[in-house]
């Protein structure tokens, strides 16, 4: 064993490369597939980018204008391609402003590797210009952090870091690296992670959990199932599509599952959750069984839990054990990658159609159409709906484009009147509800998916918190579309001032500026559309045009998005008006 071992070893260093610490980092880039990184340089960080110059060839920099918006670009990217997107910044400010960006990743489970520059070893702890202690801020909002203080050190760490990100449950890592890594040289060799010890990112689904799931499902009379983020992570999509068509059981998604299957699907039965649709969550309390597929039971799709399914056993199909039992007591947890236990349970469970039960959910959805959605896509009335835009970037499109929106009211119209046969297609801030998301991540999601439409949906308000960014589009020529529903107002806040705090309309009133100038300043075809004979044909050049195109749509100040539970309320006191 020894022999072995001492044979690894001199075999190891007949393959190494005496470098620096800083081309050793774009050598570890290069070896884990990276071709695309978002950033922004700095001193600490300046040694990486000296050596990044020189691989221009194999690795492609994008300067974003401020580097929160390189963590969302970096999101983009990871949703729309499976990957690992990649962020980078100097000490400091430039690591302090990746944080909202990788807090967002971490709640939203996409993989993401942020490098930061540090300040050299020997200054650590001394307050030296731009030192901040990124390990520790960023401890709470990522899978994984590690300080790099010696050169030796970078290899075995960014291996391990694209591991981590990638595996199980993805999420983003940190990496900081001291100014005095990136100078010093090693004798480089890249050996790519696939293991660390006591870390089990996939468990081993149990049969008898896969059995027990069956019997339930097959005595069940109104089940229901709910799909999340983890069916796309887990590239189960073809599963699921095959254990709802045997099993017969309606099936609804949150807003991070959207698009993981068919919105079309007659056994799709909407969105759950505090905007979601009038079915799906007024059923949720009188199924008698639930069947969590890849999500977390947030508090948006929950409301009250002391209500929340409590007629119902409840299956949850999970990656990560910290999930179960956390926010809702289930009967049978069913552990592992969706693809494997879907799969596994498939053979088990009866051919089926809930014909009485799925005509339920048909009714209470025509209630809904005839009470809201024909008037939010259809409507009479003078001004124009965000609903309406959405329908017209549908008929467009084809059904076939990326939405990425910011946060919102018109987020939430976008995930409700959106329509997708493709997975990957709807990307958004979930669990942070990150304001200023949306186009830096449309900018990323384009770049990992050239080939398809990526559409932009972003309110007035989210537009200006990184509207820095059409710097990004204008030099790099990226063709996406941006679409702003400007109603001169942060219309989520206002639309709660309205409903909760009797019409005081504190400090949601806003003043904008001429958004199709500045988008003209950056050189990025614009048009503003304030009548609804002009929105057809604008939205139709929109999505004809090859180049970088800006859509502001003047849309009514007060057009509330229902359904709509309030907070902290039960699923069943869902309000249509």
């Amino acid at each position: 064993m020894e022999t072995l071992k001492a044979q690894k070893k001199e075999s190891k260093k007949e393959k190494a490369i005496r470098i620096t610490g800083a081309e050793a980092i774009i050598h570890c880039l290069l070896a884990e597939g990276v071709d695309l990184i978002y950033g922004y340089p700095g001193g600490a960080i300046m040694p990486v980018y000296d050596e990044l110059y020189k691989f221009q060839d194999k690795l492609t920099h994008i300067l974003t204008r401020h580097e929160q918006g390189a963590t969302h670009a970096a999101q983009g990217y990871a949703r729309v391609t499976g990957k690992v997107g990649v962020a980078m910044a100097t000490s400091g400010p430039g690591a302090t402003n990746l944080v909202t960006g990788i807090a967002d990743a971490q709640i939203d489970s996409t993989p993401m590797v942020c490098i930061t520059g540090q300040v050299p070893r020997q200054l650590l702890g001394s307050d030296a210009f731009q030192e901040t202690d990124i390990v520790g801020i960023s401890t709470p909002v990522t899978k994984w952090n590690y300080q790099i203080t010696k050169v030796e050190e970078i290899p075995e760490i960014m291996a391990k870091a694209f591991y981590i990100a990638r595996s199980g449950r993805p999420g983003p890592v940190l990496i900081d690296i001291t100014k005095n890594a990136q100078f010093d040289e090693l004798d480089f060799v890249y050996e790519k992670c696939t293991a660390v010890r006591s870390y089990k990112p996939v468990p081993k689904p149990e049969p008898s959990s896969i059995e027990k799931a069956a019997e339930i499902i097959n005595e069940a009379k109104k089940p229901m199932i709910v799909f999340g983020q983890g069916v796309i992570l887990g590239e189960a999509e073809a599963e699921l599509k095959a254990f709802v068509e045997k099993s017969g059981i309606p099936a609804a998604w949150t807003i991070l599952g959207l698009s993981a299957m068919d919105t079309d699907h007659p056994l799709n039965v909407g969105m759950v959750g505090m905007h979601g649709n009038y079915a799906p969550n007024m059923l949720t309390n009188e199924c008698d069984l639930l069947i969590a597929i890849g999500m977390r039971f947030d508090d948006r799709v929950t409301g009250d839990l002391n209500t929340y399914a409590k007629q119902a056993k409840i299956i949850h199909f999970e990656i990560d054990p910290a999930e179960i039992n956390k926010n809702v007591k289930v009967d049978v947890a069913v552990l592992g990658n969706a693809k494997e236990t879907l799969e596994m349970i498939l053979p088990l469970v009866d051919k089926k159609e809930h014909k009485e039960w799925k005509a339920e959910f048909d009714k209470l959805h025509q209630i809904e159409y005839d009470t809201l959605i024909e008037k939010d896509i259809h409507p009479t009335k003078e001004g124009l709906t965000m609903g309406e835009v959405m329908e017209q970037i549908n008929i467009a499109s084809g059904q076939k484009a990326v939405i990425v929106s910011d946060v919102g009211q018109h987020q939430m119209i976008a995930c409700r009147y959106a329509k997708f046969k493709q997975s990957k297609s709807n990307i958004t801030s979930g669990g942070l509800g990150t304001m200023g998301f949306g186009l830096p991540a449309a900018i990323g999601a384009k770049m990992g998916a050239m080939d398809r439409e990526v559409v932009a949906i972003i309110g007035d308000g989210g537009y200006q918190m990184t509207i820095q960014e059409l710097g990004v589009i204008f030099q790099h020529n990226v063709p996406v579309k941006i679409v702003v529903l400007n109603n001169d107002h942060l219309g989520m806040v206002r639309q709660w001032q309205e409903l909760f705090f009797d019409k005081r309309y504190a400090s949601t009133v806003m003043t904008n500026p001429d958004f199709v100038k500045i988008a003209e300043g950056y050189h990025i075809k614009s048009r503003r559309v304030t009548e609804r004979a002009d929105l057809k044909e604008a939205v139709e050049e929109m999505i004809a045009s090859k180049d970088p195109y800006f859509l502001e749509v003047k849309v009514e100040k007060e057009d509330n998005v229902f359904p709509m539970i309030p907070s902290g309320a039960s699923v069943s006191d869902i309000r249509l008006k």
